[in-house]
């Protein structure tokens, strides 16, 4: 086996550093978003923190998010905000531009997009009627 193929996607995606740069690059878009906007508190440092802890666990790196809060339980803790397929979308849409303007590759962005979309529609809770 190689070394890159025993690396971790958080290892092969540049770790803490790269974690860091995806989520302060994608919260400004979230904030901008006429969906999701209104999902995310005015003060949005603190959904920034979450959001590193868990996506460096969520693709291999330290489980930070489990060691502060315990199990993530993702889709209890989403329960409360009304996430339609259209909201899913456009999360996964600045999530694919942030990607982006971190500059990785583009494989990898599709790798990326490709797993957090498993997650994104899990936690749709609301029909988009409402």
């Amino acid at each position: 086996m190689s070394e890159r193929e025993r690396s971790t996607l958080y290892e092969l995606m540049g770790g803490a550093e790269t974690v860091r740069r995806i989520v302060e690059a994608f919260y400004p878009k979230v904030q901008q978003h006429p969906l999701l906007a209104p999902l995310f508190p005015s003060n949005i440092d603190p959904v920034i923190e979450k959001q590193y802890l868990f996506l460096s666990q969520f693709f291999g790196g330290p489980s930070l998010y489990s060691d502060i809060h315990g199990h993530p339980m993702m889709r209890g803790r989403h329960m409360p905000f009304p996430i339609t397929k259209e909201r899913a979308d456009a999360w996964l849409e600045c999530m694919a531009e942030a990607l982006t303007e971190v500059g990785l590759p583009q494989d990898l962005r599709d790798f990326l997009l490709d797993r957090l979309k498993g997650s994104a529609y899990h936690f749709i809770n609301t029909p988009e009627d409402e």
